[in-house]
């Protein structure tokens, strides 16, 4: 009895204290961040060294379950964790934990702890203290009102610790509250990050450095005066501040965002050219808008019609993917005057990227692919006017509208119309130097994004153009049929209508898995004449590509894939004969990409099922591999394809008496087979301080080997064009090397050097490939005053290319007053612009174009007797035009 008894107290006190030790457990589920199985390891283990009793971690819910004791605090086991590297929702871990883990557990850092880790210039933050990013007292006015506003007692910004220090009543209000209200004016903080748009339209001097973690130094802090500064010159560089009870301005400018900068995290080799590169040159449309570049080269290809070309890694713009918002766009008919159907004001970005592009993208891509972005982003309504006039007759107007509907939607007008009226003819032959005539370019943008709730954002466009232009001697009259007047003269017209849809959709609690759906369709029509040669084509092309996007077990493995479809219509005449063709094209793609620590690798390929050209394979691969922070080398690989429109990419050649003659091979377009070309490149990339300020060389080698060519032969005889097929070898060897430094502040100097070795296996042998200089030099200069009181200052740009001799086509057959040299001669061409803006919503520029004067005296062959043998006029290896002088004017509303 005594037994039973004792064993039943026994059992009632081990239930006892099983239940005050259950009540003495707290079961706790907290935020953070991991990728892999490596990471739950790690996270567990800490949490458990670190007292708890339990931890289980979640990969696909980021999250961790806690059981702890009474006496063991979940902040201070969510500390340990942070400190093993894995952000939390209380903590953050230091960047140097952070670097040292494995590359496949370098999740993306996009939680925000309410504390961090790390401790900055020997201090630590209080419970009422957040970091809040900010460069001056611009800033600080700005984050303490914003706060003050949404309902804090007090708000004071530490400029150098960027920290802002609050008091509130918490029945009032909160401090998620008063940092979403800091965020919305532009300032991101530990809690909330502002918008893209609102940051940009922040002063520059408040620009701040969104890559910097919370808690480091700035380095682009303005101080006060009074403040501690390194040295006496750092001193002199500050502004003074003028106060007042509630506002401090801010005077100068420390830093800005780089017009012109190097995608670092892409693997492949992109650059990107914000609107304000646009603004160092006259930029009327997009082929002026690498001038002050020194990848692509600009170049007259007719001094009769004054069209421009661009060329990249020594090869014709044809082989570059030239896109908008990512959708097909100056290709097939459009290819010779394509360039000039994209205004400059209405560019917001350029990512130009060189060697094979991502697959995704399509597979016409060889030499690289320049994309183009509109107007579209803007937090409040904007409106801006720009008029542009040269001094030779020329002048236009633009218009461009972007305004929020809601909250969700918002929509964009883009206007331009120019005119060319006057009678240029500065060598005297009687032609026009460039051609008379109008451009009406209209386009509409909408777009709706609610990615943050529903997951959707779509973006719909529709653009109309119509292009007249008249050319040829002057006094030629288009009215009148060329038969009955004895002028020679050219006639252009273009109608062209696009609309086009892009939607997406981000999974829900998923933010890395999304599906995307691109279509667009283009209707292209174009009637001219050559003199007593008529060509007219009409191509309509519908485009989809659908994209769906996730990764593999974390965000180290991503992946996409997709299927697109391309249909091109074309009917076009040439003299009497009419060649019409449809090319359809279903296609399938895939690519990976995998981030580790130090390299990033993304390995593509698509099938293509092509009517005409057969089954394509297309792959490609992108390799970088970060030495350090600031030596990054890059490495690519890849294979495209795309069918020669040999009529419409060759017009530069019509205002001339040369017989075209295709020899066919079996193929199925013209009688000719694709191009398929492979590129291979490398680059280095090197970060250094020079007088104390960030500097970067560049050197880049590319190879592109052609597979199969459309060769235009120019060289059989000067009174015939010629095209067939690659029997043998085509190459393109392309070397540059780029330094760009900062001597002083506000000063920028771009020097570059270009070798590019062109060669092709014509009918009679190996040649040089005319038109293409071996040496190019380019310097760009790029100084700006500080900014006054009102947001005025003065800007100089100026711009020289160093052209070394080509290779002129054989015409060794004429008269020899019609021949040309067998290489031309070097030449440099100098561009500068003097710009000022009186305050931010008003700017005046002038400028001149080619102020050496320098101009091809022979760029129309015979031009006397232009219905001769021996009349050429697209023989054009340098400007045709000497200085060119332009005023223009910005005004936003």
């Amino acid at each position: 009895m005594k037994l039973y008894i004792t064993k039943l107290i026994l059992g009632a006190l081990f239930l006892l204290s099983t239940f005050i030790s259950a009540q003495n457990l707290s079961k706790n589920q907290f935020q953070v961040k991991g990728n892999c199985e490596m990471c739950k390891e790690r996270i567990e283990t800490t949490a458990i060294k670190a007292g708890a009793k339990s931890a289980r971690y979640s990969i696909d819910s980021q999250t961790l379950t806690l059981e702890t004791a009474g006496n063991i605090s979940p902040e201070n086991i969510l500390k340990k964790v942070a400190e093993a590297g894995h952000d939390n929702e209380k903590f953050k871990a230091s960047t140097e934990t952070y670097e040292k883990l494995p590359g496949c557990c370098h999740y993306e850092r996009d939680l925000q702890p309410t504390i961090t880790t790390e401790k900055h210039d020997n201090h630590s933050k209080n419970e009422n203290e957040f970091y809040v990013k900010g460069n001056c007292g611009s800033c600080k006015a700005r984050i303490e009102k914003a706060a003050k506003d949404s309902g804090a007692d007090f708000a004071e910004w530490d400029t150098e610790k960027q920290t802002v220090t609050l008091k509130f009543d918490p029945v009032k209000t909160s401090a998620d509250k008063i940092l979403k209200k800091i965020a919305d004016v532009g300032h991101d903080n530990e809690k909330f990050k502002s918008t893209n748009a609102v940051y940009k339209n922040l002063p520059d001097c408040c620009l701040y450095d969104r890559e910097i973690p919370f808690g480091e130094a700035n380095p682009k802090v303005h101080f006060e005066e009074g403040a501690k500064h390194d040295d006496d010159k750092d001193a002199e560089d500050h502004s003074q501040h003028r106060n007042s009870e509630k506002n401090i301005e801010q005077v100068n400018i420390l830093g800005s965002k780089a017009a012109t900068s190097i995608n670092k995290k892409e693997a492949g080799l992109v650059f990107n050219i914000d609107k304000k590169e646009l603004l160092k040159a006259a930029c009327c449309n997009l082929s002026e808008s690498f001038e002050t570049n020194a990848t692509v080269d600009v170049s007259f290809s007719n001094a009769v019609t004054g069209t421009k070309q661009l060329k990249m890694l020594g090869l014709d713009q044809k082989y570059t993917s030239l896109t908008r918002e990512l959708l097909p766009e100056i290709r097939g008919l459009a290819s010779a005057y394509g360039l000039n159907f994209i205004p400059g004001r209405w560019i917001e970005s350029i990512q130009l990227t060189k060697g094979g592009s991502t697959v995704t993208n399509g597979y016409e891509s060889i030499t690289g692919q320049i994309n183009t972005e509109f107007l579209k982003n803007a937090e409040k309504p904007e409106t801006s006017l720009n008029l542009f006039a040269d001094f030779n007759g020329r002048a236009e107007a633009n218009i461009t509208s972007v305004s929020p509907i809601n909250e969700k939607w918002s929509q964009t007008f883009l206007l331009h119309g120019n005119g060319t009226f006057g009678d240029t003819d500065m060598n005297d032959d009687s032609f026009l130097d460039r051609p008379k005539g109008t451009q009406l370019n209209a386009a509409y943008l909408l777009n709706f994004n609610d990615l943050e709730k529903s997951g959707f954002g779509s973006h719909f466009g529709i653009n109309f153009i119509k292009d007249e232009r008249t050319a040829g001697q002057i006094g030629f009259d288009k009215k009148i049929s060329q038969d009955k007047q004895p002028l020679y003269g050219v006639g252009i017209d273009i109608s062209r209508f696009q609309v086009w849809n892009k939607t997406g959709y981000v999974f829900a609690g998923k933010p890395y898995q999304s599906l995307g759906w691109m279509n667009q369709y283009t209707f292209h029509q174009q009637d001219s004449f050559f003199g007593l040669r008529n060509y007219s084509g009409k191509q309509q092309t519908y485009y989809s590509n659908l994209v769906f996007e996730s990764i593999l077990g974390n965000t180290n493995h991503k992946y996409k894939a997709g299927a697109s479809f391309m249909y091109d219509g074309y009917d076009e005449t040439y003299l009497t004969n009419n060649f019409k063709r449809n090319e359809i094209v279903p296609g399938v793609f895939a690519e990976y990409t995998l981030t580790g620590l130090k390299y990033t690798l993304v390995a593509g390929a698509r099938a293509d099922f092509h009517n005409l050209a057969g089954t394509q394979f297309t792959p490609r691969l992108n390799f970088k591999y970060d030495f350090t922070p600031q030596t990054i080398l890059r490495l690519s690989a890849g294979r495209g394809f795309r069918t020669a429109n040999v009529f419409a990419e060759s017009q530069q050649y019509f205002a001339s008496n040369r017989n075209i003659q295709i020899l066919q091979n079996g193929g199925d377009i013209y009688g000719l087979k694709p191009e398929i070309a492979w590129n291979y490149g490398a680059s280095l990339q090197q970060e250094f301080k020079l007088f104390g300020r960030k500097s970067t060389i560049m050197a880049d080698f590319f190879r592109t080997d052609f597979q199969d060519q459309v060769l235009v032969d120019l060289d059989r005889s000067p009174q015939q064009l010629t095209f067939y097929n690659l029997d043998g070898k085509s190459f393109a060897n392309s070397f540059q090397t780029q330094f760009d430094f900062t001597p002083f502040k506000n000063f920028d100097v771009r020097l570059a050097y270009k070798y590019y070795d062109v060669q092709a296996d014509y009918l009679d042998g190996r040649r040089e490939v005319p038109f293409m200089a071996k040496h190019r030099g380019f310097v760009n200069l790029a100084y700006s005053t500080n900014k006054n009181n009102n947001g005025g200052f003065w800007s100089f740009d100026t711009t020289m290319n160093v052209v070394g001799k080509q290779r002129l086509p054989n015409n060794s057959t004429n008269p020899a007053e019609f021949q040309l040299p067998m290489y031309s001669e070097s030449y440099a061409v100098l561009n500068a612009q003097i710009s000022r803006n009186f305050n931010k919503k008003l700017r005046a520029y002038l400028g001149g174009e080619n102020l050496t004067s320098y101009y091809q005296k022979n760029a129309i062959m015979d031009f006397r007797n232009p219905f001769g043998n021996y009349f050429d006029g697209g023989m054009v290896y340098a400007p045709i035009m000497k200085a060119n002088f332009y005023v223009g004017l910005d005004v936003t509303f």
